[in-house]
């Protein structure tokens, strides 16, 4: 961690004569310090991404806008939210996440429902940015960076790699959040 953000503060140095630039650098310096302390290796963040990005694709492929598929990978365990229009294509989507390449688990969340609208999505998108906030407010209890926020029709869903009080400080303030219907847990536990 010392050496990634002594090449963060590097790289930031070498950047101050440029101004313009300055924005970028220090989007990257952050960049940089989000992985350093993420408990997962870069190479299952990198992973991670990938599983996305492949599930992502193909669902789209296969239902277009007749469906919303939302697919969060943390360390190789996918959660799938949204809606999709009947119950085979909700199993259709578990099967072809668990087939995907490096993926560890999955929890299918799908609702056989019509796909939800602008406003929901955006209530979600707030809801979650309210709950990370309190949780960079609750630095004594957990790191804001180890617990990833997902937020679909009004139900958080809690990811990382965590210690069972940290998981349960997070559920809390999540659950108490005004707006949010109910929590889901989707962690790994370090005890």
């Amino acid at each position: 961690m010392k050496r990634s953000l002594t090449i963060g503060a590097a790289v930031l140095a070498l950047a101050t004569p440029l101004s313009g630039c300055l924005p970028l650098v220090a989007a990257g310096a952050a960049s940089v310090a989000l992985v350093a302390t993420d408990r997962r290796s870069a190479g299952a963040q990198l992973d991670d991404a990938a599983i996305e990005g492949r599930i992502s694709g193909e669902a789209g492929n296969r239902f277009g806008d007749k469906a919303h598929v939302s697919v969060t990978s943390y360390n190789g365990i996918v959660l799938l939210t949204g809606e999709v229009p009947d119950e085979s294509a909700r199993d259709a989507m578990a099967t072809l996440a668990r087939s995907t390449d490096r993926v560890r688990g999955v929890q299918n969340e799908l609702q056989v429902a019509p796909a939800s609208g602008l406003a929901d999505r955006t209530n979600d998108t707030y809801l979650t940015s309210v709950v990370k906030t309190r949780f960079l407010e609750a630095n004594d209890k957990f790191s804001a960076t180890h617990v990833k926020v997902v937020t679909d029709r009004k139900v958080v869903y809690l990811m990382g790699i965590v210690k069972r009080a940290e998981a349960d400080a997070a559920a809390a303030i999540a659950a108490s959040t005004k707006g949010v219907a109910r929590v889901v847990k989707v962690f790994e536990y370090l005890d």
